[in-house]
């Protein structure tokens, strides 16, 4: 049975990131095997904190998926598009099903991202993005938001694709 693999788009804030991939673990019951963590050069920076929140949040679900990062030049809308559609090229090939998660992610990061793997036609099994009804006050573990703010979407389920 083929296994997961993660792609999140990571941009000014961490804990959007952070906070998206606890409310697909949870609300969604993914367990990546592999997390690749792309972000642009600005907030490379931010990439190990980040991935030690990814490590902590997957821990506590007892697992531990291998976590990579990719680094983009800043605004790259065409570099963008072609990390990402060979990474999930890549990921699809060894026999993972791969999500991509756009909720922290730059605008021309996450335009490149998805219209790379459209053209191409890749077999991406879900797009996450995590739906908050108001920013006051959610730079906080996604468990002490109240839910009532906040939903994980699946654009692919919501556009009825079926993989």
């Amino acid at each position: 049975m083929p296994g997961d693999a993660y792609i999140t788009l990571l941009g000014r804030s961490t804990w959007a990131l952070v906070n998206a991939y606890h409310a697909v673990l949870r609300e969604k019951g993914l367990r990546p095997e592999r997390v690749v963590i792309v972000t642009e050069e600005p907030y490379a920076g931010n990439t190990s904190r980040a991935a030690e929140a990814v490590r902590i949040v997957s821990a506590g679900y007892g697992f531990a998926p291998a976590i990579g990062v990719e680094v983009l030049p800043e605004t790259d809308f065409v570099k963008a598009g072609q990390t990402i559609r060979s990474l999930a090229g890549d990921l699809i090939g060894r026999g993972l099903h791969v999500a991509i998660d756009i909720t922290s992610g730059r605008k021309v990061t996450v335009a490149g991202a998805l219209i790379a793997v459209s053209l191409a036609g890749l077999d991406i099994r879900h797009i996450y993005y995590l739906a908050m009804k108001s920013i006051d006050d959610v730079a906080k573990p996604y468990m002490m938001i109240p839910r009532q703010i906040q939903r994980i979407r699946d654009l692919m389920e919501d556009a009825g694709v079926m993989a």
